[in-house]
């Protein structure tokens, strides 16, 4: 039996993810998000969204630079990653306190975190207003990564990436679990 439960923004799992953009002086400027998502092969591109009823200073980096980085932290930098997102970038040097550095990104100019494993380099190729909330997709013209979190294909190892979830409905973060299977491949079981 199902019940119905209060209407709630939720998608599982949810990334706790870091979007980071130069502010009109040249700052870098940095914050969390849980709103974000693939959403494009061709071209590769991603969509974030922050939220415009608050006063977020990188959303209005974003806006005027027109570029931004978006980078994976790992479970291990969960306080760091949660800081980011609780501090105003008006209020602090976000980066600076918690001892983190950056620098320019190689195809935009965006701030690249140097202690996040993985980021995505990305030009904002669209922007619209949802709700409580500027969505921006933007376009990944480079994708930068550590050498231990790569295959000898080049491909990203998620295990390695240990990327944090995130649970809106409760406020809490999630470590992802162990791998349960091959996409593409266990569904084809119905074909027959």
């Amino acid at each position: 039996m199902k019940v119905t439960v209060k209407n709630h923004t939720m998608m599982y799992p949810a990334p706790a993810v870091v979007a980071s953009a130069y502010d009109e002086e040249g700052n870098a400027d940095a914050c969390t998000l849980a709103f974000a998502t693939m959403c494009s092969h061709h071209p590769p591109a991603v969509m974030i969204a922050i939220n415009s009823t608050l006063k977020r200073k990188t959303l209005k980096s974003i806006l005027h630079s027109g570029e931004f980085c978006l980078a994976f932290g790992s479970v291990e930098q969960v306080c760091e990653v949660d800081y980011l997102g609780i501090e105003s970038g008006y209020r602090q040097d976000k980066l600076s306190k918690i001892g983190f550095t950056h620098e320019k990104a190689q195809k935009v100019n965006a701030p690249l975190i140097n202690e996040f494993k993985l980021s995505l380099e990305c030009k904002v190729m669209h922007i619209a207003e949802v709700g409580s909330h500027t969505q921006i997709t933007g376009e990944i013209v480079n994708v930068q990564a550590e050498e231990d979190i790569v295959d000898e294909k080049g491909r990203i190892i998620f295990e390695k990436v240990n990327p944090i979830a995130y649970d809106d409905m409760t406020h809490s973060y999630f470590r992802l679990g162990e791998k349960i299977g091959d996409a593409f491949k266990m569904g084809l079981k119905f074909r027959k």
